[in-house]
């Protein structure tokens, strides 16, 4: 390991890569103290731990809603708009002649029209943010308050916006002169910020009739460190064939090859889908809780307590989490064109035949192990509500959604680093 360290070290590029990195997750931290005028950060702080919604939307803006800072809205507002164009991308033709016919010129049109889009976004979801946590955070009975109105509300909106963008912008500049995708690295730093504050509130809190309980937090930490690592790792191979042909008048010999599918195509993406939905009854009815019909406001009033529901909230979320592990699977993997690709290049699945009974051997494979991709992937979404009746506790817990995330970039940026390393040296040869 060591000489792996000093291999990296030695390297310049890679050097003044990691250094340019450090650099802006340093930045984004210092940002991340700086809040919006009018909050109240005691108070929001105990909002958050108590709030599974706004909990979760803390983890995907980077820990920076916790402080409500400038830069609380994260990445999400880009997230949240490049998974509609992936979506669109699929039902306009347009789109889809820049993305595959466009060329890099393509691909650049549809990322800028990409950018452009989350500005509205994040002007949308700061307003929402700031009503959300103005009731409370949908928690009936919640004694926080946030009054913003007029220029106030304005500026809270237009800085939090402008967070958003810049957030964006330096997560862009990391991938293209760092190593790994900067806007996971920046949600990676923000989970890891939280570290040192749990640490500091179990350490006070903690007493000797708690030692089962940390006892039974370790192993299953550990447990689901090792079970993400491997799913997130976990591949189909399906083997592929390349006939023999003719090239310069010499007959070459067939190649035996294999074709990879993954058990988590789809990511944390579906979580981020499900968020959305599981949020969005709690936002609106908020609105209507202070409605003069008694009907709309105790209509609205139910919504709120049921979702508040553990129970409800945990089977709703781990159903929605698998719903949408199988759509968007359905929205990125085409077998269609896989196998027109394998027919164009005269390679074939052994006893399947090319064309339509490829297609659907590939459907039906990718099927079969997303069932297994689905049922994890809910199932580290709920982690968090499952864990409470185990530990006896709100804050040992094992936070799935985080470690997913960890484990992710963690394995990319190490297998990027380990692709320059090896590409170096291969240059020096």
């Amino acid at each position: 390991m060591f000489e792996k360290l000093k291999k990296i070290w030695a390297l310049k590029p890679l050097r003044k890569s990691i250094g340019y990195v450090i650099i802006m997750l340093t930045l984004f931290r210092l940002l991340a103290h700086i809040p919006v005028p009018g909050i109240d950060a005691a108070a929001l702080q105990g909002l958050l731990s108590g709030s599974q919604f706004l909990g979760l939307l803390n983890i995907f803006s980077g820990g920076t809603l916790e402080s409500f800072s400038v830069v609380a809205l994260g990445v999400a507002p880009f997230i949240t708009s490049s998974i509609i164009f992936q979506l669109l991308v699929m039902v306009i033709p347009a789109l889809q002649r820049w993305q595959k016919d466009g060329g890099e010129a393509g691909r650049q049109k549809l990322n800028q029209i990409t950018r452009w889009v989350s500005v509205p976004l994040a002007a949308l979801q700061a307003y929402g943010f700031i009503a959300l946590i103005s009731q409370g955070g949908g928690q009936v009975g919640t004694s926080f308050s946030l009054i913003l109105s007029g220029f106030s509300l304005f500026m809270a909106i237009l800085v939090m916006t402008a967070g958003s963008v810049f957030l964006m912008w330096i997560g862009e500049l990391m991938t293209e002169r760092g190593i790994g995708n900067g806007l996971s690295i920046l949600i990676l730093s923000g989970i890891v910020a939280g570290f040192p504050q749990f640490l500091q509130q179990f350490i006070a809190t903690f007493d000797q009739s708690r030692i089962v309980s940390l006892v039974v937090f370790l192993v299953l930490a550990v447990a689901t460190v090792v079970v993400v690592t491997v799913i997130n790792e976990a591949v189909r191979n399906i083997p592929v064939n390349y006939a023999r042909h003719h090239a310069a008048g010499r007959l070459s010999r067939g190649v035996a090859t294999q074709l990879p599918l993954r058990v988590s195509m789809a990511g944390v993406i579906p979580i981020i889908f499900a968020i959305s939905v599981v949020l969005f009854p709690t936002m609106i009815a908020q609105f209507f809780v202070s409605a003069r019909s008694v009907m709309v406001a105790d209509a609205a009033r139910w919504v709120i307590e049921t979702l508040a529901n553990q129970w409800v909230y945990g089977i709703l979320y781990f159903v929605l989490v698998f719903a949408f592990t199988y759509f968007y699977t359905g929205v990125i993997f085409r077998p269609d064109e896989m196998a027109e690709n394998l027919q164009k290049q005269g390679a074939f699945v052994p006893g399947v035949r090319p064309g339509e009974p490829t297609e659907r051997y590939l459907a039906q494979t990718m099927n079969k192990i997303l069932l297994l991709g689905a049922t994890f992937l809910a199932a580290i979404a709920v982690l968090p509500v499952a864990m409470q009746p185990l530990t006896g506790s709100q804050s040992l817990v094992v936070g799935g959604t985080s470690l997913l995330i960890i484990v992710a970039v963690i394995i990319d940026v190490i297998k990027q680093t380990e692709a320059q390393v090896v590409s170096y040296e291969y240059e020096q040869l």
